[in-house]
């Protein structure tokens, strides 16, 4: 029971925004915007911890494997993004990998790292495409980039974390992420 309440009480902390109570408390600081970007928007979260699930689902370098290439193809997109290019179907890929992730880490898949490799790298190209779109006009790419990939191995990290209070949460954790996602498909 304690640690269903921990779980619970640790994925509600993360789905909380910001409070600016009191005027000129803007979010500047092109760091800061980067970091704080991913945990404004629920479709980044849960995909950012359905990654570290996945990692803790997985065995031997596959749990080191997964979050560090997502963070990398991540940058990548990032650029992509900046870059005005078009990344077709970017939303949509973005809502799937919530959907597909959590289903996977849900029904206690253990893909080969191949597989799973290839599906954490898509979902990370368009994951730092929209990050790209989306970054400030005002702020540096650079920095802001730094503080976006901080913040989603911050995320990745809370993902295996759950992984330690065993199968059966670690389950249940991808099926709320799975349930999120469909969600925000029908939103």
């Amino acid at each position: 029971m304690k640690r269903t309440v921990f779980l619970a009480t640790a994925i509600s902390l993360f789905a909380v925004s910001p409070a600016f109570a009191h005027p000129g408390h803007t979010v500047t600081g092109d760091f800061t915007a980067g970091l704080l970007h991913p945990f404004l928007g629920l479709d980044h979260i849960l995909a950012m911890l359905a990654v570290g699930l996945l990692a803790a689902q997985s065995s031997g370098k596959s749990r080191l494997i997964l979050p560090t290439l997502f963070v990398a193809i991540m940058a990548v997109g990032g650029v992509v993004g900046l870059s005005s290019l078009n990344v077709p179907y970017m939303e949509q890929g973005i809502v799937a990998s919530v959907i597909l992730l959590g289903a996977i880490i849900a029904l206690g898949g253990k893909l080969p790292l191949m597989a799973s490799g290839s599906m954490v790298a898509v979902f990370a190209l368009f994951h730092g495409a929209a990050h790209g779109v989306e970054m400030p006009a005002d702020t540096t790419a650079l920095a802001y980039g730094i503080g976006m990939l901080a913040a989603s191995s911050i995320l990745h990290a809370a993902g295996i974390a759950v992984g330690h209070f065993g199968p059966y949460i670690l389950r249940y954790a991808g099926a709320a992420v799975a349930l999120a996602g469909i969600g925000l498909a029908v939103a």
